[in-house]
């Protein structure tokens, strides 16, 4: 059955094969607006968009698009169905797929939400009434965060920066060691702990 809840200044469509959005998360939609202010020209880049709530509220404000990425068939008509009640479905395309298939050689993006599944597999039984794919992020919870963590290093256009969710500081820490930032591509340049989460702005080094 579908259910609805506000977020921001939407009103988001979901059922229970999605993730529920955390009221919280608008933050990331919160700052992701804020380097639009500034980002270069283009599309805005949601992955692991789910109902697509997230760079839907990034976007309302502005005449930007948006593109979300997520391989929950469920969660892309959501994506699309939100899009429209928002009145923005002419400027909001939606793909179906994972990450690294979604999208094409040369496609460069000014600001890139991601909202992966972060939480350790182990513990992922604290949680029964989320989707099981939608926050199992493998045995550190972050298999999902570094395929991200690849799209960013592709797809990030000169000047961009990227807005990515996590659990914790420790997670962040650990993706500080991955090789788009020590080899200098990338910089994670912000940490912002929030209620239940951690956001990290990555920027093109």
């Amino acid at each position: 059955m579908t259910d609805q809840l506000t977020f921001g200044s939407l009103t988001i469509a979901f059922d229970d094969r999605v993730l529920r959005p955390r009221e919280w998360t608008a933050a990331q939609s919160d700052w992701a607006a804020d380097l639009l202010a500034t980002a270069p020209d283009g599309t805005v880049l949601e992955l692991c968009a789910g109902a697509g709530h997230i760079g839907l509220l990034a976007v309302a404000s502005s005449e930007r698009h948006l593109l979300c990425v997520d391989a929950n068939p469920v969660a892309c008509d959501y994506a699309r169905a939100n899009a429209l009640a928002a009145g923005m479905a002419d400027r909001v395309e939606v793909r179906e797929g994972r990450l690294q298939d979604a999208l094409e050689p040369g496609e460069l993006f000014p600001v890139i939400i991601a909202d992966p599944p972060w939480v350790p597999r182990e513990e992922t039984g604290r949680f029964p009434e989320d989707p099981l794919t939608a926050i199992d992020g493998g045995d550190d919870g972050l298999d999902v965060a570094r395929a991200c963590l690849a799209v960013v290093d592709e797809h990030l256009a000169p000047g961009g920066s990227a807005v990515l969710q996590v659990g914790t500081r420790a997670q962040t820490d650990a993706l500080r060691g991955e090789p788009c930032f020590t080899e200098g591509r990338l910089a994670m340049v912000e940490v912002r702990q929030q209620v239940r989460g951690v956001l990290a702005r990555i920027d093109r080094a």
